[in-house]
């Protein structure tokens, strides 16, 4: 049994059918990249996983049971979770409270607002916390305030917020936008870390192809809303129906 399933996903938005009938199968352990040119439907077909967004048809399926009525919270108690095309963090709080936060959310689904001034009532996220932030390298910048990170900081913490919930599935929307080369490779060298630390099934949405080729055990290209070809590295490399909706032909 897959650990998660898409069957038949589509998405319409008015006349556009953002994506296409699209049907998945992601096992556990497994690193998948989804890629495809801009406006293939690949954040839409993200977005309904994590129920952001409601599909028009088709079912979701996470360790055989359907997902399709669930809410975005329960989505992440159930063992989803989802880091963004920039980094969702709180700024004017410290790195250690943004821990905090995702981990007391995913252990209680909700939190009250004086929150910091009771954690020794909760049991669990002081150490899921720390925990957290070691994987990530933050740790010894707990006390630091979010907003004065470096960037490529603040993409590793909202990455870690992602971990704080301890999924089973991480879906990873272009982690290394806007980082340079050193912190990209720093970036995706936490990731491969992580999930071979934890044992974590990875979803990875990226433009560059240079990470999807080195990363992933498979990739699924998308293109107008439609799986256009799915394989390892190599099958995509030489498809010609990937390098044509890239590239006009060109090869990757």
């Amino acid at each position: 049994m897959a650990l998660l399933e898409t069957q038949g996903l589509i998405k319409r938005f008015g006349g556009l059918t953002a994506t296409d009938d699209v049907d998945l199968a992601i096992e556990e352990g497994e690193r998948v990249s989804v890629i495809g040119p801009n406006g293939a439907g690949k954040t839409t077909l993200i977005n309904q996983i994590t129920r952001l967004l409601d599909p028009t048809e088709g079912d979701i399926l996470f360790k055989g049971e359907s997902i399709i009525e669930t809410d975005p919270h329960e989505v992440v108690q159930r063992g989803i979770s989802k880091s963004f095309q920039t980094a969702s963090i709180f700024p004017e709080l410290t790195v250690e409270q943004n821990a905090e936060i995702a981990a007391l959310g995913s252990e209680h689904g909700s939190f009250r607002l004086n929150f910091f001034r009771h954690q020794n009532r909760y049991s669990g996220v002081s150490e899921a916390t720390r925990r957290t932030l070691e994987a990530v390298d933050l740790w010894g910048q707990r006390d630091t305030q979010a907003s004065a990170l470096p960037y490529g900081d603040k993409r590793r913490l909202e990455i870690g917020i992602a971990l704080a919930s301890e999924p089973a599935l991480l879906l990873m929307d272009e982690p290394t936008a806007g980082m340079s080369p050193e912190e990209t490779n720093a970036t995706v060298s936490l990731i491969e870390e992580v999930q071979e630390e934890l044992g974590l099934t990875l979803v990875l949405v990226e433009h560059d192809m240079e990470i999807v080729f080195d990363f992933s055990d498979r990739i699924v290209v998308l293109n107008r809303g439609q799986v256009i070809a799915e394989g390892t590295p190599e099958e995509i490399q030489g498809n010609p129906d990937v390098q044509e909706a890239y590239l006009g032909g060109v090869e990757l």
